[in-house]
């Protein structure tokens, strides 16, 4: 079988087995991912926060035992990162709530720097942002990179039927916040009846910029 070809654990199998250029095929498929379930969130730290999740699963490669998706465990580095990120930069005393705290709560994103190119992406953008972290994580996972609700589960540490719950509100919310975020009634509604595009479409928009 080519080395393009070689699935995720084939590859983790080789770089365990000190192939390094394994591991670089793992990074170069994955890194445009992770950096994206960051740069929606953090902004500036999202290159820096996505080399440390790798620098994680480089720490921890002979822990992953297969349980879940490598893509899933992936992930579940990464939100762990973002939460210790947040903890450290969250303004005030109390403590991180992901379930009650949005992104926008902890000012650390400048509405300057949000990078769609449409207004309804734009928009979309926003709203997402003033959600509940955990909400927004699992609408990100969900529309983004596709993952299963009993994925998602894992990556949040949570039972399939609250990830179901949660995804359901976190929809009714954004709605909402689109609705009141919007500048006018058609950008609301051209955003809403083409929801599925306008997420879709962000994928390849939340990517590393290049640099020059």
């Amino acid at each position: 079988m080519a080395d393009g070809e070689l699935t995720d654990f084939e590859l983790l199998q080789a770089w365990r087995g000190g192939e390094e250029a394994a591991g670089r095929k793992l990074f170069a498929r994955y890194f445009d991912s992770i950096y994206r379930f960051f740069r929606n969130k953090v902004d500036d730290a999202a290159e820096d926060l996505t080399q440390q999740t790798f620098m994680g699963l480089v720490q921890g490669r002979d822990r992953f035992r297969g349980e879940s998706s490598f893509r899933t465990y992936l992930f579940m580095i990464a939100r762990k990162r973002l939460y210790s990120y947040l903890r450290k930069a969250q303004r005030g005393t109390d403590p991180l709530d992901g379930e009650q705290h949005s992104v926008a709560d902890l000012g650390l994103l400048s509405p300057s720097k949000v990078v769609a190119n449409r207004q309804e992406q734009r928009l979309l953008l926003r709203a997402l942002r003033t959600l509940p972290i955990e909400m927004q994580v699992a609408l990100e996972l969900f529309y983004w990179e596709e993952l299963t609700v009993t994925e998602i589960g894992e990556v949040l540490e949570t039972p399939v039927g609250t990830v179901k719950s949660r995804l359901q509100r976190a929809r009714t919310r954004l709605d909402t916040a689109i609705a009141q975020l919007a500048e006018s009634e058609a950008l609301r509604q051209s955003t809403m009846d083409n929801f599925e595009r306008w997420a879709k479409d962000l994928q390849g928009q939340l990517r590393p910029q290049p640099k020059g």
